[in-house]
């Protein structure tokens, strides 16, 4: 069955291993094989630039352009929707510490615009140890999701980053506690923002779980967001909200200078995640119990973009069959049938692909350069 939405084309100039490439793609899910190295993560890499942030690596965009090169890179695709094609183009001419976007011919005011004709999420091999490493990585991967649904999230994260690094410049040179303290107003108006978005968005996604129980194969993740005050019931509003958040941090300005950054906020946030079958935290489950989760997990909160957006979003999934089972693979391709979209997979083996038969395009990958498969 093909998609609602779909990638029709896809092209690529001056971008990481590939000088030119294009695909011209059928609506089907699309595998690519290849030995290591060979360019495949790169091509999911360019898909993931067609939405907000900074793609899969989180790659800055003067680093994208091929090696040798004067660091321009363009990424252009053609999504086919329901009420007909749409262009889509991002890229960076060189020297840009910056990009831009252009739809159907036009400039773009904002990236979020990309979000009004798709949504993109990934699971990629570095995200295997997000369970047992820094907290820093799992707010990461919950602003990526609430991105998918919110695609303004990313950028009111940006402006908090950047209002609090302003913040502790300031604060380090002593400076007017007025200027400190509209400072610390910008921080906060941003800062509920995000709380309230990560609060909704693991609120939903939480419920969708309950709802679909384990028919999608995988286990099923409980989620929570550490506190960001003691008694959030008292704090309902934003308003409520950026006042204690102003307050606090006017509070902290003395224990803050010493620590030379900001010690409380939604940057110090962590969510935990529980396998639900098992009441256990999901960092003391073995590598596979973690995979399927993150797995399910990735499935999950595709079904909510679905549900909450009417868009499927476009799943990049880097080497995802290779520590799967038989009946995992299985359950996996079923559920990506399900969901409705066209998803991106990549993998060595073409083998761990076999069961997906014409429900896939299979393209070969071979130093930066792309063919049918055999």
């Amino acid at each position: 069955m093909t998609p609602l939405r779909s990638i029709s084309r896809l092209r690529l100039s001056q971008f990481r291993n590939y000088g030119a490439a294009a695909l011209d793609l059928d609506g089907r899910h699309l595998v690519l094989t290849g030995s290591n190295g060979a360019g495949k993560t790169n091509l999911l890499e360019a898909i993931s630039l067609l939405s907000p942030g900074r793609g899969l690596r989180r790659a800055t965009f003067e680093d994208l352009g091929t090696i040798g090169s004067d660091g321009a890179w363009a990424v252009a695709a053609t999504v086919e929707a329901p009420a007909g094609p749409v262009d889509i183009g991002t890229g960076a001419s060189a020297g840009e510490g910056t990009r831009r976007v252009r739809i159907n011919g036009a400039n773009a005011r904002t990236v979020e615009e990309m979000s009004d004709y798709l949504r993109v999420l990934w699971l990629i091999p570095a995200m295997d140890g997000l369970f047992t490493g820094p907290a820093s990585d799992r707010r990461r991967f919950l602003d990526r999701l609430v991105t998918t649904l919110i695609p303004q999230h990313s950028s009111t994260v940006a402006d908090f980053e950047k209002a609090m690094r302003h913040r502790n410049r300031l604060l380090e040179d002593d400076a007017d506690p007025l200027w400190i303290g509209a400072v610390e107003r910008e921080m906060a108006e941003a800062a509920a923002a995000i709380h309230f978005a990560r609060t909704d968005c693991i609120s939903h996604l939480r419920q969708l779980i309950a709802e679909r129980g384990e028919a999608d194969g995988f286990p099923r993740a409980e989620l929570a967001l550490t506190p960001l005050f003691e008694d959030e019931g008292e704090i309902t509003t934003s308003s409520q909200a950026e006042a204690e958040l102003a307050r606090r941090w006017h509070e902290a300005r003395r224990l803050d200078f010493s620590a030379k950054r900001t010690t409380w906020g939604p940057h110090r946030a962590d969510l935990d995640v529980t396998y639900r079958q098992k009441n256990m935290p999901a960092a003391l489950g073995s590598t596979g119990e973690q995979k399927a989760l993150l797995i399910g997990l990735i499935l999950a909160h595709a079904a909510l973009v679905k549900r909450m957006t009417g868009m499927a979003p476009f799943l990049l999934l880097d080497e995802i069959a290779a520590h799967l089972d038989p009946d995992r693979r299985a359950a996996l391709f079923g559920s990506l049938d399900a969901l409705g979209s066209q998803c991106f997979m990549t993998g060595t083996d073409p083998v761990l692909f076999q069961s997906l038969h014409d429900r896939a395009q299979r393209i070969t990958v071979a130093d930066g350069r792309i063919k049918p498969h055999d």
